[in-house]
């Protein structure tokens, strides 16, 4: 194993490692496609899917014992950042131990002998239907329909043997319900992709590698104290990759800062934190792990 890779724990059957691994969504989603791109390019694991309804879902599940792990989307290229997921790394006590950046395709299919001309209405989520609504227009007498997930969809046609009724969703849906891919890469923007984050309290992470950190903080409601931050951050060569503020509930204009910062010397990192420690209030270091890119 690469000594960069974190060391995952799971159980192991026959050889095989597996580890149940939570995700927002249903099997063939693209919370699964990320899953099983980290797991098994760190530690040959293979993930055991865990479906949630909800994000909150995935914390429930792994309090619950009914998953060891979750993956969770927190931005995307073309939508930016979901920002309900902000406030659950926030709550929860789970820290992140890696991430993913996936590339987000999505493809229309339909039960096996059909042809575009054939269908009549397509299912989907509603961000995959604003990501491929330019796709649609040479189609006008196809109907969207929104759902609650792209892989569901594809279950839901697949399952009701629906005839004339399409689903969007992922490459991995198609082959787990037996569709036929009709167009591929049917999305606006092709540089579109999800940042997915790794909640996985048994996964070591080697110190060494460590190159990227998250954190949230509040700050004094003082002129300029969020530039000082930034200043002492750019000083020890803290490279800022993200930045989002949320409300603070029931207190007005008081805001948690959500930051995510890249570095080459986890040391000068230490010393970083060391030095903005004073100016911020209730820091809370929401995990330190291994960039993936």
């Amino acid at each position: 194993m690469n000594s960069c890779c974190p060391v995952c724990a799971g159980q192991r059957f026959f050889g095989i490692m597996y580890k149940k691994v939570a995700i927002q969504g249903v099997k063939g989603c693209f919370h699964e496609q990320a899953a099983r791109l980290f797991y098994e390019e760190h530690g040959h694991i293979v993930p055991e899917i865990v479906e949630c309804l909800t994000f909150k879902g995935l914390y429930k599940s792994m309090d619950e014992g009914r998953a060891d792990a979750a993956v969770m989307a927190i931005e995307n290229t073309v939508s930016g950042g979901l920002l309900p997921n902000f406030e659950l790394l926030r709550k929860y006590d789970r820290k992140i131990k890696g991430e993913v950046f996936l590339r987000i395709q999505q493809n229309l299919m339909a039960l096996p002998g059909q042809t575009i001309e054939d269908i009549k209405e397509v299912r989907t989520h509603y961000m995959a239907i604003n990501q491929t609504r330019e796709f649609f227009k040479d189609y006008p007498w196809i109907r969207l329909v929104e759902s609650e997930d792209t892989a569901k969809s594809a279950a839901d046609v697949a399952e009701g043997q629906l005839k004339g009724v399409g689903a969007v969703a992922s490459t991995l849906a198609a082959e787990l319900y037996g569709l036929d891919i009709l167009a591929e890469s049917i999305e606006t923007y092709k540089q579109n992709f999800t940042r997915f984050l790794i909640l996985d309290d048994e996964l070591k992470v080697n110190k060494a590698a460590i190159n990227k950190a998250s954190m949230c903080f509040t700050l004094t409601h003082t002129p300029g104290s969020l530039a000082h931050v930034l200043t002492i951050l750019s000083f020890y060569g803290m490279n800022l990759t993200r930045i989002q503020s949320l409300p603070i509930p029931g207190q007005e204009w008081q805001y948690f800062f959500y930051v995510d910062i890249k570095f080459d010397d986890y040391i000068r990192y230490e010393q970083a934190l060391s030095a903005v420690r004073p100016l911020m209030e209730d820091l809370n270091i929401l995990g330190e792990y291994v960039s993936a890119i």
